[in-house]
């Protein structure tokens, strides 16, 4: 979820597309941004930035708030999307994502990929959740033991990111939290896969403002550089999960992504290493973890025999798009694949973004194709 607003980190393929940013961004400064607001504001452009607005593959599912980090799932036959809701909070703006200060999530309903999208009202607000202090960020579902569970990192009150659950017996919610986070949990953007065998897994963690790099030597270092620059990379984390969901069921241990050639990618390599938004499916018998590289704005992926890994590098799934970085989440329904993801089309700050949907294909080797969701 950390994402820095200054302009030198955007991708060089979105800076033709700076004037439309711009327009856009003096549409929609409140939490109620509206596609006839920025189709409004597109029509006001003379030719020649005409000639440079975005290509989108894909249009925003919700237009009415701001939307981000999409994670969806199949339950009784229809998509659940969990994500995070972005607001002007009027934080100040840094490195660590101070901004990204959201409050509570919304659940979306779809019953086919292009039809209607149902906003089901606020599913959890961070007021609710006793031991919460501030910035609410990505969540994560899962349906087990009869119950709906919602999973969320939120700052404690020492302002440390911990990853708290809270159950429903509706996939919409309202969800109820616990009273106190996961025990050993920490960090940003959990993720929870339920294996064929039963078996549950939580896969989390994000560097930068995401406080990963903090607990690099076991304990919170609240001085720790945001990542090393010598050495490997910082590596995300699992747990199993006890089988009452609540908690871990076991100790936090590495997930381990290797190179083609079976060596751990260096801290330097930002192009491949872990950032932050992990997310795991099964395609053909073989585990598929995902995650954002953050800096470098792309979503990779990597093959592995295991849900604990070790997993190994095999490309790039999303290219760069609109926005500072990437969340997402693949889901397979009515016999497709799909990826969920955002972009800032709506407002064109890094901050307030809205969620999309692609068709995603696996080829025939088991690689995936890369998807590329913006053209200038």
């Amino acid at each position: 979820m950390t994402r820095p607003n200054s302009a030198k980190y955007l991708p060089l393929v979105f800076l033709a597309a700076s004037a439309f940013n711009s327009g856009c961004q003096k549409q929609t400064t409140s939490d109620n941004a509206s596609a006839t607001q920025v189709q409004s504001t597109a029509t006001t452009q003379d030719t020649t930035t005409a000639a440079k607005t975005p290509q989108y593959l894909s249009q925003p599912l919700v237009t009415d708030i701001y939307t981000a980090d999409p994670s969806a799932h199949v339950f009784n036959g229809k998509i659940y999307i969990y994500p995070s809701h972005d607001i002007n909070a009027g934080t100040p703006e840094n490195d660590n994502g101070d901004h990204f200060d959201m409050r509570d999530y919304h659940v979306f309903s779809m019953d086919d990929v292009n039809g209607k999208v149902t906003d089901h009202g606020v599913a959890l607000d961070i007021k609710d959740i006793p031991w919460a202090k501030r910035q609410l960020w990505a969540p994560d579902a899962a349906f087990k033991n009869g119950k709906y569970y919602l999973y969320f990192p939120v700052k404690d009150k020492q302002d440390i990111f911990r990853i708290g659950v809270a159950t429903s017996s509706s996939p919409t919610g309202p969800f109820k939290p616990e009273a106190k986070p996961i025990e050993g949990s920490f960090s940003i953007d959990p993720a929870v896969y339920t294996d064929t065998d039963g078996t549950s897994y939580m896969y989390f963690g994000g560097i930068w403002g995401g406080q990963l790099q903090r607990w690099a030597k076991g304990k919170y270092d609240s001085t720790a550089a945001p990542e090393p620059t010598t050495g490997n990379a910082l590596l995300p984390k699992m747990a199993k999960m006890r089988k009452d969901m609540l908690g871990f069921d076991g100790p936090v241990k590495d997930v381990v992504i290797l190179g083609e050639d079976g060596k751990p990618f260096p801290a330097t390599n930002h192009d491949k290493r872990f950032f932050e938004a992990a997310w795991l499916h099964k395609y053909n018998g073989k585990y598929y973890f995902s995650y954002s590289t953050g800096d470098t704005h792309n979503i990779a992926y990597a093959i592995g025999d295991s849900p604990a890994g070790p997993f190994t590098y095999k490309g790039v799934l999303l290219n760069p798009v609109q926005g500072w970085t990437n969340h997402h989440s693949v889901v397979e329904f009515k016999g497709k694949w799909y990826l969920f993801y955002h972009d800032t089309q709506l407002s064109g700050k890094t901050h307030l973004r809205n969620i999309k949907v692609t068709e995603l294909t696996h080829n025939p080797d088991g690689t995936i194709q890369t998807i590329t969701a913006v053209k200038s």
